[in-house]
């Protein structure tokens, strides 16, 4: 989680910045996440990861005086085979159960992500939180479903 989430990340930027510097200019979306805003029991090292991707993305903001925009993208329960590689089976299953009932399209991404990078030169958006309409209203039920099946 923290080689993909926080170092891929990282590595990707260092990859982009001596192009960007070259050409004056450029455009960074950083994937982060919905718990990248709050804390939820059981994603403490997954929301550290998206807590550092946004602090990040946000000091690469304003140190780039402008030259480059940066976004961020702050999907919610998005519709992916993630439960799959969950080894605890009533996690597995309750993750899959919530994604059935209000899980959003990849494409809800994509389309946030392109709204993003389409906008005028002098226009950057900061950050796009993209989530399934009853989220918040369900995760307490989900966590209530879910208690005693954690395991670390």
């Amino acid at each position: 989680m923290i080689d993909v989430n926080l170092k891929g990340t990282l590595y990707s930027i260092a990859a982009a910045i001596p192009l960007f510097q070259k050409q004056g200019f450029g455009h960074f979306v950083n994937i982060i996440s919905t718990e990248g805003m709050q804390i939820t029991p059981t994603m403490g090292v997954y929301a550290g990861t998206k807590n550092a991707v946004r602090t990040i993305s946000e000091t690469m903001r304003k140190e780039s005086g402008g030259r480059w925009r940066v976004t961020g993208i702050l999907p919610g329960f998005v519709k992916t085979p993630f439960a799959d590689s969950i080894r605890n089976e009533a996690m597995r299953h309750a993750i899959q159960q919530q994604a059935a009932e209000i899980a959003i399209p990849p494409s809800a991404i994509a389309e946030s992500v392109a709204y993003a990078i389409s906008q005028p030169e002098n226009v950057e958006v900061g950050d796009i939180v993209v989530r399934p309409s009853v989220q918040e209203e369900v995760r307490f039920l989900f966590l209530r479903r879910c208690r005693g099946t954690f395991s670390i």
